[in-house]
């Protein structure tokens, strides 16, 4: 097998010798490409090269970022003053890379202004088009018409 040492030389040496050698550096033998001709192994220690790789992999799953789905909620009549404060919100929402559904309820008799409800969520796609884009055109589905914007990926 091909033994790399703590010093980097290497050599093709029998396990026993390769053994002997990782004894005398007070290491382990690690194997590190098994389908290699001969095998590749490397005298390390094992404990400190397991922690390395978990605090390289902890570092890696910090940096990641799961896109969660928030939620905007609306009225037929909502004012323009809540529309444009949700709209903020939405727009703070898709530039930290969430997704963002918005829908219009509709209560009671509210359903027969289904036409606001459509035309309340254009009104919110035109104004966050330039940071998000379709995901879901509007819809109804049930007493809710919805919509899901996702942000651009060029962030």
């Amino acid at each position: 097998m091909r033994v790399v040492d703590p010093d980097g030389e290497h050599g093709v040496y029998p396990i026993e010798k390769a053994l002997d050698m990782a004894r005398n550096h007070q290491l382990d033998l690690v194997e590190i490409a098994p389908n290699a001709n001969p095998p590749v192994c490397k005298i390390m220690d094992y404990g400190k090269y397991r922690y390395e790789q978990q605090k390289k992999e902890k570092e890696q799953r910090k940096k990641q970022h799961a896109a969660q789905l928030k939620e905007i909620r609306f009225r037929p009549r909502t004012d323009d003053h809540d529309f444009n404060f949700k709209t903020k919100h939405a727009r703070g929402f898709l530039e930290d890379g969430n997704k963002v559904r918005a829908y219009v309820q509709f209560r009671g008799r509210d359903i027969i202004y289904k036409d606001q409800g459509m035309e309340m969520l254009k009104r919110f796609i035109e104004e966050l088009q330039d940071i998000a884009k379709i995901d879901q055109s509007p819809r109804m589905e049930g007493r809710r018409m919805t919509t899901i914007l996702a942000p651009h990926k060029n962030k």
